[in-house]
């Protein structure tokens, strides 16, 4: 996966003309919120801003700008704020037809170096470990190729990985022997998954991921009764019994049949999405002085 903030870099560097949208103002109901960008070419376009009325509405203007840059939207559309950018402020359901209800003020700015400057790197939703590279592993590393993710793909076996050319730039293979042991470089609060090719090694891993008690997800691929099995042994050994209680096994959406590698890596992304969200509004609803432990939440579905 390559950002939008990557793509914006790579038209400025091939000379590609094109005006950056942004959503500078979301009120009520509306399809993306601030800071949403989308990139608008002659010919193509990169991002949404949340599709519909408004985003035609916004490529419209941009290729207006990129024809005629001199020529300016009817006064009472705009508010100047400084000589690089534009605003267009549009009630979603008045002047749209859009049933959302809410307002999108939108920024339209020339992508050049000074544009790109001020437009931050995002955080990653979150960092995962993910370890096995079978089947399932494949098709998950696949299914998160278009969003923003850190992964490191950890397995033993080399020859188990794709070529590099299918690895998505955002992920890091990592073909070590005694894969626990990368457990310990995860940073707090990080997602993991576990599904390699053999039932010891994912004891084993599991393990260091309990006694670090610090993830903000742990998943374990397998039935109820290799759950049990699991549970057993990690009470035997004395592991935090709250820690055993946030593993998720079986892995993936409840509900959702089909053994089907890409079925569960589609209902195991959806998981991780929706712990990332509970994560991230546990987050802030944390107070300020708090927020530095935040990245160690405990929560998961």
């Amino acid at each position: 996966m390559n950002t939008l903030r990557d793509e914006a870099a790579r038209w400025l560097a091939q000379g590609t003309p094109a005006v950056l949208v942004e959503v500078s103002e979301a009120l009520g109901s509306a399809p993306r919120e601030a800071g949403t960008r989308m990139l608008v070419g002659a010919a193509c376009c990169a991002g949404t801003i949340g599709g519909g009325h408004l985003e035609l509405k916004a490529i419209e203007r941009a290729r207006r700008m990129l024809a005629d840059p001199v020529r300016a939207e009817p006064v009472e559309a705009l508010r100047q704020a400084q000589p690089e950018r534009s605003f267009a402020h549009y009630p979603l359901g008045p002047a749209l037809g859009q049933c959302c209800g809410g307002a999108v003020t939108l920024a339209f700015s020339r992508l050049d170096a000074k544009a790109l400057a001020a437009w931050p790197p995002a955080a990653p939703r979150f960092h995962l470990q993910l370890y096995g590279a079978g089947h399932v592993g494949r098709a998950i590393v696949r299914a998160l190729a278009p969003i923003d993710v850190r992964i490191d793909w950890i397995d033993e076996r080399d020859e188990a990985f794709p070529g590099d050319a299918e690895i998505p730039p955002h992920t890091r293979k990592l073909a070590v022997e005694g894969p626990q042991a990368e457990v310990a470089d995860a940073p707090p609060g990080a997602f993991f998954l576990v599904l390699t090719h053999r039932h010891d090694l994912d004891l084993r891993i599991a393990i260091e991921i309990l006694k670090r008690n610090d993830f903000a997800f742990f998943g374990l691929i397998g039935s109820a009764t290799k759950r049990a099995r699991f549970i057993h042994r990690f009470e035997v050994m004395g592991l935090a019994p709250e820690a055993v209680a946030r593993m998720n096994c079986p892995i993936g959406l409840p509900g959702i049949d089909g053994k089907e590698p890409e079925v569960i890596a589609a209902s195991v992304v959806a998981q991780l999405l929706a712990a990332s969200s509970r994560a991230d509004q546990a987050a802030e609803r944390t107070p300020a002085r708090a927020r530095s432990s935040a990245k160690s939440s405990t929560l998961t579905l």
